[in-house]
C-alpha cells in the first residue's frame, strides 16, 4: 500500500546522494560522497554492486551517447560504467573556479537536457553556495549565496525550477523559460525550526515535490502550489534524496546517510517508498563540445 517503506540495501552509506535510475543498467545507481564510491542496486535479481572510485562523485547523469556525465570532486566529466566497473573518460570543465573547500552538489536534467547543480562550501561554513546550469553555452552562473544547496528538481512541464538552501529550511521556486532562463525567484516552502532540513529532491508525473528531510526522518510529498500533501516517516534521521526508477518510473528509491548517526542500525542504508503516483524518465544530458567550456 502507499507509503509503506522496504529496506532495500543496509549499505551504510557514509553520505548516500544522487540517487539515479538507469534504464541501460536496469539498476538504481548512487554514491556516497565522503566514501569516494559508487553503488548500484539491481531490482530484477536483487544483486548489488559497489565500486571505489579515485575521487568523491557527488552525482551522475545520463547523456545521448549512453555514458553518464558526473559531478567529482576536481570537475566535470564523462564517465563510464561497464562490465569492470566505473571509468572516467573526457574531462569537460574543472571547477577550479570554486573556492577551495568547495564541492559540487546535487544535479538533475530538465526536460531540454540542460544540467542544473550546485557548490557549496563543504565545511558548511560560509553561505557561498551557487546555482549553475551547464548546456550548449558551457556553464553559467545563475543564483547565488545559497549556505547548502540542494535539489534540484524541475516541473514535468519543465516551467519550474525548484532548488534549496537546506541550511535555511527554504525550498526556492523559480520560472524557467524555454532559453533556460530562470525568473521570479521566490519561497515555495519555508519549514519550521525542528522539523528537519530539505535535501534531495524529484517530482512526480503530477508534478508533486518528493523531499527527503535530513534530520527530519521522513521524505514529504508537496503539491505544486507548495502545500504538504503527504509525509513518509522512515527509521533513519537522515534521508538525503530520492529518485524514482524501475518499470514505468513507479519505484521511489530514498538514500539515507551515516554521519552523525552511530546509534541508528539503519542508517546509509537505500530504502523503496510504495506510491501511487509515478515519475517520468529521466531526460538525457545533452552535453556541449568541450571548447564550449
Amino acid at each position: 500500500m502507499p507509503g509503506n517503506v522496504t529496506v532495500v540495501w543496509e549499505v551504510r552509506a557514509e553520505l548516500g546522494e544522487g540517487p539515479l535510475w538507469s534504464d541501460a543498467h536496469r539498476a538504481l545507481l548512487f554514491v556516497d560522497i565522503h566514501a569516494a564510491r559508487l553503488h548500484a542496486f539491481f531490482p530484477d535479481d536483487g544483486s548489488r554492486r559497489s565500486w571505489d572510485l579515485d575521487e568523491s562523485c557527488c552525482w551522475l547523469l545520463p547523456t545521448t551517447t549512453g555514458n553518464f556525465v558526473a559531478g567529482l570532486r576536481s570537475g566535470i566529466a564523462e564517465l563510464q560504467l561497464g562490465e569492470h566497473g566505473p571509468r572516467v573518460g573526457k574531462r569537460l570543465t574543472p571547477i577550479d573556479w570554486l573556492p577551495e573547500g568547495d564541492r559540487l552538489n546535487d544535479a538533475k536534467t530538465d526536460p531540454a537536457g540542460r544540467v542544473w547543480f550546485g557548490s557549496m562550501d563543504d565545511r558548511e561554513i560560509h553561505a557561498r553556495g551557487y546555482l549553475y546550469r551547464l548546456d550548449s553555452r558551457g556553464v553559467t552562473e545563475m543564483d547565488r549565496n545559497y549556505h547548502v544547496t540542494n535539489g534540484p528538481a524541475i516541473s514535468p512541464d519543465g516551467s519550474t525550477l525548484y532548488h534549496n538552501d537546506s541550511a535555511r529550511q527554504t525550498v526556492f521556486a523559480f520560472d524557467l523559460d524555454s532559453d533556460g532562463k530562470l525568473h521570479g525567484r521566490r519561497t515555495h516552502i519555508q519549514l519550521e525550526p525542528g522539523s528537519g532540513h530539505p535535501d534531495g529532491m524529484t517530482c512526480d508525473r503530477e508534478g508533486g515535490l518528493w523531499i527527503a528531510l535530513w534530520d527530519g526522518a521522513r521524505v514529504a510529498r508537496y503539491h505544486p502550489d507548495g502545500t504538504l500533501d503527504r509525509e513518509v516517516a522512515l527509521p533513519v534521521s537522515r534521508p538525503t534524496s530520492c529518485a524514482f526508477g524501475g518499470d514505468d518510473w513507479q519505484r521511489l528509491f530514498v538514500t539515507s546517510a551515516a554521519v552523525g548517526c552511530a546509534d541508528e542500525p539503519l542508517a546509509g542504508a537505500l530504502f523503496e517508498i510504495a506510491v501511487d503516483i509515478g515519475g517520468n524518465p529521466v531526460v538525457p544530458a545533452a552535453l556541449p563540445s568541450s571548447h564550449a567550456l
